[in-house]
């Protein structure tokens, strides 16, 4: 998967005009694959969005029946469609609820990354000088450490993990190539012709950042955004595929699912199916997220980069 630098880089940078976000979906639209992506995403996340009202009982209930313990996926219209575990609890819907955790821990940690990123990196960029320098010190001092070392040291340390916390550590660390990319695209507008024109007018710093480079940033923005909601959820699933996230009995998600199930596969002879389904939903997001990506980067970029 691309990173959050890799892709803002090569963004538009419409800084003559704001019209330019206006030609997006002209862009898109010759963009299938990111078309199709992000349907198939948008569906996705609103299943999750609407579980707690479509599933017929809950993630943690137990079937006594015999007939219902350990059984293979059924292919058939119904909640048994993916099987049961060992202990009689539907995987469909422990699925639909592990996807429900994940995205509100995921698009929680997207949007405070997001904006802090788009707070420090916006105020180093056109601020520059001094407060520049001690800013990116910062986030070059905090990355030098690997992101998912430092990620599982956080969750080993503020245990026990709920969902809250879990967005908060996320968010705490993966502000950083936010800023950066946005620092980088502040630092190119606030020397050209419009910002200029507007400072001589009398506009204040605030009314040029929020007006001028701010929406002129907007494609830079967007694509950080939208390839780091993808990292969001490889990185929460992996660290709770390991134990280390919020525990699978008291809240189901992707990546504790996926893990649970196969130490339980090995342990206690469980059958496939009972982390295939959250492995196979996990698969889809990731790829439709990358694919989305970049295809909002090709769309947003110029013309003459192409």
């Amino acid at each position: 998967m691309a990173s959050v630098e890799t892709q803002a880089v090569t963004a538009a940078r419409p800084v003559h005009s704001r019209r330019s976000s206006t030609r997006l979906w002209p862009r898109l639209l010759r963009q299938p694959a990111a078309l199709v992506s992000g349907f198939v995403l948008i569906a996705i996340f609103v299943i999750g969005a609407i579980e707690p009202q479509i599933t017929p009982t809950s993630a943690s209930r137990i079937h006594l029946g015999s007939q219902f313990i350990d059984n293979p996926p059924a292919f058939s219209l119904s909640w048994h469609i993916l099987g049961t575990d060992g202990i009689g609890r539907l995987v469909l819907v422990r699925t639909l609820e592990g996807l429900h955790t994940s995205e509100q821990s995921a698009l929680a940690a997207t949007l405070i990354a997001t904006l802090i990123g788009v707070a420090i990196g916006g105020f180093s960029g056109y601020r520059g000088g001094s407060a520049d320098a001690m800013l990116m010190r910062f986030a070059d001092m905090l990355g030098i450490f690997p992101a998912l070392l430092l990620l599982l040291a956080a969750y080993t340390y503020f245990t026990p993990v709920t969902v809250p916390k879990a967005s908060l550590i996320l968010a705490c660390y993966l502000w950083i190539p936010v800023a950066r990319v946005v620092r980088a695209e502040i630092t190119t507008l606030r020397d050209r012709e419009f910002v200029q024109a507007a400072r001589s007018l009398g506009a204040s710093d605030r009314r040029i950042f929020f007006r001028h480079l701010l929406p002129n940033a907007s494609a830079t923005i967007i694509i950080a955004a939208t390839t780091l909601l993808g990292q969001v959820i490889m990185i929460e699933a992996l660290i709770e595929f390991f134990g280390l996230g919020v525990p699978a009995e008291i809240t189901p998600t992707l990546g504790n699912l996926i893990g649970d199930g196969q130490r339980n596969v090995l342990a206690l002879a469980w059958g496939w199916w009972t982390w295939a389904g959250p492995a196979v939903l996990l698969v889809i997001i990731l790829v439709c997220a990358n694919l989305l990506g970049d295809g909002v980067a090709d769309a947003l970029r110029p013309q003459r980069q192409r």
